[in-house]
């Protein structure tokens, strides 16, 4: 308890990662409000046979939230290497493996209550955008379907935020780490835009697509991998960079 109190300190005393968690929540509602008011069921055969996903629309806010997600993730790990601290640490809590714990708890709790906030706020606002656009068919919490892709979405940025981890312990560089961690979500989708005969392959397994498959709420059947499987093969990406950070965080010296 004692490392975890000492993580969650350092991040809640940093004005730079509170600011960067009132940032995911801002980016995340921001860049759903756009794609809502962005769109119109105008090129739809009637308003209640739309073929876009509201829901998903109103949850696309994700992809601003993760990339702040991935940044915190990354500084939590690696900026005290930058700074030489990270000897400081070892000192006051031998045990490594407790202590990459410690991080995780402390990044990865904060996350997914900003995601969930932002998940609530986005909903909230989705709604009446997609009204004015034409749209007949809105997210509805007491859908089963929507229930499932905005608490999915939840858990997919506290994926992202493992994953990240796991990479910041991997390269000891914020920077490189973000870029490595969004390079890894981005590159293979527009890969795939290239490579038709491999497209629906790239979607199955790349992190991103996969895993926001949670987010699918129409013609669920249709989508390259299910939405809880979807999220199962980002979990495993998450998983792997977790425990490959976690062996580097033990084993490398300072």
């Amino acid at each position: 308890m004692s490392g975890l109190r000492a993580e969650w300190t350092k991040l809640r005393t940093l004005p730079s990662n509170l600011w960067l968690l009132v940032g995911m929540v801002g980016g995340f509602v921001a860049l759903s409000v756009i794609m809502t008011v962005g769109v119109n069921a105008d090129q739809c055969p009637a308003p209640d046979q739309c073929f876009k996903d509201p829901t998903r629309l109103a949850l696309s806010g994700v992809h601003a939230g993760q990339v702040i997600a991935v940044a915190l993730a990354g500084l939590a790990v690696a900026a005290e290497y930058g700074t030489g601290m990270i000897r400081t640490t070892f000192l006051a809590m031998p045990n490594r493996g407790r202590l990459f714990a410690a991080k995780a708890c402390a990044v990865i709790v904060p996350v997914m209550v900003s995601g969930l906030l932002g998940v609530v706020l986005a909903l909230a606002l989705a709604r009446p955008n997609l009204r004015r656009q034409g749209f007949a068919k809105l997210p509805e919490l007491t859908d089963p379907a929507v229930l499932r892709a905005a608490g999915g979405t939840v858990l997919y940025l506290g994926l992202i935020a493992l994953l990240s981890l796991g990479m910041a312990a991997l390269v000891r560089d914020a920077a490189a780490a973000t870029g490595a961690v969004i390079g890894l979500l981005y590159l293979p989708p527009l890969i795939g835009r290239f490579i038709e005969d491999r497209h629906q392959l790239i979607d199955k397994v790349a992190p991103l697509n996969a895993g926001l498959s949670i987010q699918g709420t129409i013609s669920v059947a249709a989508q390259p991998v299910g939405p809880w499987a979807g999220l199962g093969v980002l979990a495993l990406w998450a998983v792997a960079l977790a425990g490959a950070g976690i062996v580097t965080f033990v084993r490398r010296d300072p």
